[in-house]
């Protein structure tokens, strides 16, 4: 396989690994395959499409197909203005294949050894040995669950937003959104249409102007970071990647009047919830849209991670072990960066560190 020398029957070296090839992973594949650097991508997935293969049949994109895409391809043109999932799938298939990517799969990694001059990749008996590592692995295998008083004991349906699919399972109940995201205002307006609905959000919904999309806030994103790298401050109207944006199904819901949401609860009951006047109300389910924390397991074994889900880096690159670079995980590894549109900026980057790294 391109990219990579036998050692043995259980050990291969290659310059660079990458664990993960979904759009980080591709993107920075993408960036070394123009740098003629050897690589490879490690997937724990049996098919192309990293997370978006688990994300839930409609959703939709927030920004058009021109934007959401990855560096040298556009993805097609899409039936509607903002790509569905299978259409995101499709792409993401069609880019690994398009710049035939050398992609071992489905490979769980389990841990990652710091060798010094050398990072050794584990699978089970497998062992990958690379002069340099890049964790691309994202979020969405560790959804975020906040505490609650009595969860425990709550006897209805839980489900967070990793595992749903559509609202076939929820018809004729009611059912709790919990999350004032764009999943969870995107999952409310859907199960709404069969089921009694009750949103619940930390802080007030932000909605977007109806005609603010992804790509007004991503040049809003681009333009703080900018200022920023120039020590200059500027205002901004308010819209962030996290508020809502009024797709049409969510435009929808809220014709219906149901985009109202409720502040927090106190605790959960057997068969409910309990307010902070202490009046209690019947639920049958739940639905969690309270997001993600980075899937870093993997590098456990490297004594770097922090209390918070993160590592330390500099420009994407782990301060305690200069071999390793972290990329798609949120901000902090890349403004927009766990985004199709934002990731390749910063992929761009990481691969000059690790040519200069490497040479």
């Amino acid at each position: 396989m391109q990219g990579e020398k036998v050692l043995d029957a259980t050990q291969t070296v290659t310059e660079v690994i990458i664990i993960g090839a979904g759009q980080a992973g591709l993107s920075m594949a993408y960036f070394l395959k123009r740098k003629n650097i050897p690589f490879i991508l490690l997937d724990d997935q049996s098919q192309p499409g990293g997370a978006w293969r688990h994300a839930w049949e409609s959703l939709r994109l927030f920004s058009p197909n021109s934007w959401s895409s990855l560096s040298g391809w556009m993805m097609p043109a899409t039936e509607q203005t903002y790509p569905t999932r299978n259409e995101v799938i499709d792409y993401l298939t069609a880019y690994e294949q398009r710049y035939h990517f050398p992609v071992v799969r489905p490979v769980h990694v389990d841990r990652v050894e710091n060798k010094g001059q050398y990072l050794e990749v584990y699978a089970g008996e497998r062992c990958w040995k690379a002069k340099a590592v890049v964790s691309a692995t994202g979020t969405w295998s560790q959804p975020f669950i906040p505490e609650y008083a009595g969860r425990e004991h709550f006897q209805g349906m839980q489900l967070h937003s990793a595992d749903y699919l559509n609202a076939e399972p929820f018809k004729g109940k009611k059912v709790m959104v919990v999350g004032g995201g764009n999943s969870g205002a995107q999952i409310l307006a859907e199960v709404s249409l069969f089921a009694e609905t009750l949103w619940i959000t930390q802080t007030p919904p932000q909605f977007l102007a109806d005609d603010v999309d992804g790509r007004v806030l991503f040049l809003r994103a681009t333009e703080r970071l900018k200022a920023q790298q120039e020590g200059r401050s500027i205002e901004q109207p308010i819209g962030g990647l996290g508020d809502i944006v009024m797709i049409d199904s969510v435009k929808a819901a809220r014709e219906r009047g149901v985009l109202q949401s409720k502040r927090p609860f106190s605790a959960f009951t057997e068969h409910g919830v309990i307010w902070e006047d202490g009046s209690a109300q019947q639920v049958d389910a739940v639905i969690w849209c309270t997001g993600f924390k980075a899937a870093l397991n993997h590098l456990n074994s490297l004594g770097i991670i922090q209390p918070d889900q993160t590592i330390a880096v500099h420009n994407c690159r782990s301060v305690q072990v200069p071999n390793l670079w972290l990329l798609g995980y949120g901000e902090w590894t890349g403004a927009a960066s766990a985004t199709l549109v934002g990731v390749s900026r910063t992929a761009r980057a990481v691969a000059e560190d690790i040519a200069v790294f490497l040479a």
